[in-house]
């Protein structure tokens, strides 16, 4: 029985998705994806279901993620789940289909926080005058 192991990323959200022969089952962190909240992520994991049609229902995905806030770990499950649909089925032609449909199912978001800079509270605030 085959099995693939993959990951996304999104700001400080880590997913790690296992895809194996099965019945179509999708679980994120060991909830079932029908039950998964809010409604709008649980939208945005299932885009690469959608796009995969019939060969989503042919798999079993658990996808194990932390960090980050809620959103920012939907980004990242489903960067994993297209990925591993991709490696399982050694696909090229759904690869091009996730890629034409939105990059960011198949490459991790790779923008960060800006460091804070001395001048003040944060990395683009500066301090205010108060004299003019």
């Amino acid at each position: 029985m085959e099995c693939v192991n993959t990951s996304g990323k999104r700001k400080t959200a880590i997913a790690r998705a296992v895809v194996k022969e099965g019945t179509g089952k999708v679980t994120v962190n060991k909830v079932p994806i029908a039950l998964y909240m809010p409604e709008l992520a649980r939208l945005k994991i299932q885009e690469p279901l959608g796009l995969a049609g019939d060969k989503a229902n042919k798999v079993d995905i658990a996808v194990a993620v932390n960090g980050g806030g809620v959103m920012g770990q939907a980004a990242a499950v489903r960067t994993a789940i297209a990925r591993g649909l991709c490696e399982f089925f050694n696909d090229k032609e759904l690869e091009s289909a996730y890629r034409a449909y939105d990059r960011g199912l198949i490459i991790n978001d790779d923008r960060i926080k800006l460091p804070k800079n001395p001048l003040g509270p944060g990395a683009r605030a500066k301090k205010q005058k108060s004299y003019r």
